[in-house]
């Protein structure tokens, strides 16, 4: 058997929810599929298989007209957000049905005593057949393949029905408002689509690439790491690089959800997806457009519908039993009334079928997903990439979070503040070998130590530099020139050297440095918080999170600063990768709710940590590759109060979903009580079941205004 990999396909002619929830039970019924995720407000297909014609033959059973596309961008933009046409073909036949339909009504209303009743009938058979065709030639293609339960089924049914008790105005009528309220529905979630692909939008389709031959236009997918483009102002930049020529105004708001344009210069590293509004820039491309900013964001959005919440999954589940359960019932107030009390049994039979066109599951299966498609799409806007609906309801449940320091809480960009000398050695020399044991570090300590040797007027040789080794969370080592340097924190430097200055100034960061097992000295480094941390803690704590934390591979009192600072409530220092993980470990085990623990953080060693919590966030402008990658949630602003927003959205989708489910049960179950006693007739049952799916989907949509 290959080995299977989840591929997403683009998927056309699902014409309502119910449909896809049964194409997406019975093709994870499939032996040869792993998992199987169809998403009716992205029309996409998330399936892990190993026989895709196996999957395609079980798809066409189920709805013929239904076929798979091999998803790219360009597929995707056109199919799923197709507007409404108001003046298509099925609108003008339903606008004649109208008419045929008011023309039947005046014949039953004003000349029945000419014996026109055949006329009448003529008429109302020529406007049920219009507007309804399509709903009985897919439940003849249901009841044939042995499924007797679906929405069209059900409208056949009733209508059919109503036509024998001579109900003839009550059953094109349904037929109407039912197909009528379905263009408004597919209308509404179109609407949903749209916004969400509007930061789809945001992907580049070209990038001019400097050749010797002047610039060439190429797809972005063509151009090689190294490779020179230009971005004249008004164009979107292409790939991921770095500035070598020009200067610019980058409007990043497809990127990051700001709308203030970011200044760019020579050796400023841009990101692809921003737009270049001002200058002309010449770009050293740093990486191929699959691994660039805007092909992972792209690529997180639009997988994120695919992991499902368990409230979706419920709701698929339960309308699948929910639907037979009410024919049943129907049945019942059909026949037994007549057959055990004598009662009449047109009267018995109508009750019944404003049950069967009250049962229709489409407000739920509908309104549940979209919600969390608008919550995904409104944190998406806001530059932050949610990687499912799952973690929508996890946000909306988080009682306690856990902050890195550096990069998360702090600003990472450090800056040496004070130089502590040893006997014999000046501040010149210990940058010396300090910056060339952290010549090949990416560390933001590092880069501050780099720059403080530069300022001070050094250079370094790099040949002179050898065996280089990192040594995460303490520090690194390497040789210089003829010597052994050890650089790092407290904890790296109790084995390598028992002569180390503890003095250091309270609140920094403090780097030592030991040449030949020989103390040489310190440098404090400091750093600062964020201008929004402590409106960001305020605000988790007014959204009901209880506990809030720090774990930091800094020293204690680096830590101990920040956190009397923010306010935290706990906080543990010098901690390795894996003590993270146990600390946090040990901060879980206290939990005494169902409440979730977020972990926010943005470096390689915060990477386990985000795995192990409940949600985990990584500060993704800044962020290390492997924090994104690991994570659940993605801030692109690296801005703390952005999980406020993301908390925020959450509580809302999750509440507007509930307000659905509530909407959509309570309906329907006072509508069916009144049916079955005979006050509710099938204008008011057809009503209700198109009007609480119009509502559902319109309160859904209020998720992504603001």
């Amino acid at each position: 058997m290959n080995e299977r990999s989840i591929t997403k396909y683009t998927i056309t002619n699902v014409d309502c929810a119910n449909c896809a929830a049964k194409i997406e039970d019975s093709v994870n019924k499939l032996d040869c599929v792993d998992f199987a995720s169809l998403d009716f407000a992205t029309q996409s297909l998330h399936i892990k298989t190993d026989s895709l014609e196996k999957v395609i033959a079980q798809i066409q059973f189920i709805e013929p007209g239904v076929e798979l596309i091999p998803y790219s961008p360009m597929v995707e933009s056109s199919v799923n957000t197709e507007p409404i046409r108001w003046l298509s073909l099925e609108t003008l036949t339903i606008t004649t049905a109208v008419v045929i339909f008011s023309s039947q009504i005046v014949f039953e209303g004003k000349y029945h005593q000419l014996s026109l009743s055949h006329v009448e009938l003529i008429l109302a058979l020529a406007a049920y057949l219009m507007v309804g065709w399509n709903v009985i030639i897919g439940a003849v293609k249901t009841i044939k393949k042995g499924l007797l339960f679906d929405e069209n089924v059900l409208m056949v049914i009733a209508t059919a029905g109503a036509f024998a008790i001579h109900a003839y105005a009550e059953a094109i009528g349904v037929m109407l408002f039912f197909k009528f309220g379905e263009l408004l529905q597919n209308r509404a979630i179109n609407r949903s689509r749209r916004s969400i692909k509007a930061l789809l939008a945001a992907r580049p389709n070209i990038a001019y690439l400097k050749t010797d031959q002047g610039l060439k236009e190429v797809s972005p997918e063509s151009v090689m790491v190294g490779d020179v483009i230009v971005v004249k102002p008004g164009e979107k930049i292409p790939i991921d690089g770095e500035v070598i020529e020009g200067s610019s105004h980058i409007d990043n708001s497809a990127l990051t959800g700001e709308s203030v344009p970011v200044s760019v210069g020579i050796g400023s590293t841009i990101l692809a997806g921003g737009l270049a509004q001002t200058g002309a820039l010449t770009i050293k491309t740093t990486k191929a457009f699959k691994d660039s900013s805007i092909a992972k964001i792209l690529e997180l959005v639009e997988n994120a519908t695919a992991r499902k919440a368990r409230t979706e999954k419920f709701i698929t589940s339960f309308a699948r039993y929910y639907t037979p359960v009410v024919v049943f019932a129907a049945l019942l107030v059909a026949f037994v009334p007549p057959l055990l009390f004598g009662q009449p049994i047109e009267t018995w039979v109508y009750r019944a079928l404003v049950m069967l066109v009250i049962s229709c599951p489409c407000a739920l299966v509908v309104s549940i997903p979209l919600g969390y498609f608008a919550g995904i799409g409104k944190s998406s806007r806001k530059g932050i990439l949610v990687k499912g609906s799952n973690y929508i309801d996890a946000l909306s449940k988080v009682k306690a979070v856990v902050f890195d320091k550096t990069g998360t809480l702090t600003e990472g960009s450090f800056k040496v503040e004070s130089i502590n000398c040893s006997e014999g050695w000046s501040k010149e020399q210990l940058l010396e070998v300090a910056s060339a044991a952290e010549l090949h570090s990416t560390h933001p300590i590092a880069n501050s130590i780099r720059q403080a040797f530069s300022d001070y007027g050094g250079s370094l040789n790099e040949s002179d530099i050898s065996e280089h080794k990192m040594h995460p969370g303490l520090g690194v080592s390497a040789y210089y020139k003829k010597d052994y340097i050890l650089i790092g924190n407290d904890l790296f430097m109790e084995d390598k050297s028992n002569t180390i200055d503890t003095i250091a100034n309270p609140g920094l960061t403090v780097v030592h440095v030991v040449v030949n097992n020989q103390y040489a000295g310190s440098l404090s480094i400091g750093d600062q918080i964020k201008r929004d941390a402590r409106s960001a803690i305020a605000e988790l704590r007014k959204l009901g999170v209880k506990h809030i934390s720090m774990l930091t591979g800094d020293s204690s009192h680096a830590a101990k600063k920040v956190s009397d600072e923010l306010g935290l409530d706990s906080y543990q220092a010098n901690l390795l990768p894996e003590d993270k993980v146990e600390k946090f470990e040990a901060l879980l085990s206290k939990r005494v709710d169902d409440g979730k623990t977020v972990f926010v953080g943005d470096g390689i060693n915060d990477a386990p940590v985000l795995a192990r919590a409940d949600i985990g966030v990584a500060m993704g402008g800044l962020g290390s590759e492997a924090a994104i990658e690991t994570a659940d949630v993605v801030l692109m602003t690296d801005s703390p109060s952005k999980l406020v927003e993301a908390i925020s959205i959450a509580k809302q989708t999750r509440r507007i979903v509930w307000q659905n489910i509530i909407l959509a049960f309570s309906v329907k179950a006072i509508f069916l009580s009144l049916g079955a006693i005979g006050l509710a007739t099938m204008w008011e049952a057809v009503f209700a079941d198109v009007g609480t799916a119009l509502l559902a989907v319109a309160n859904s949509s209020r998720i992504l205004k603001n």
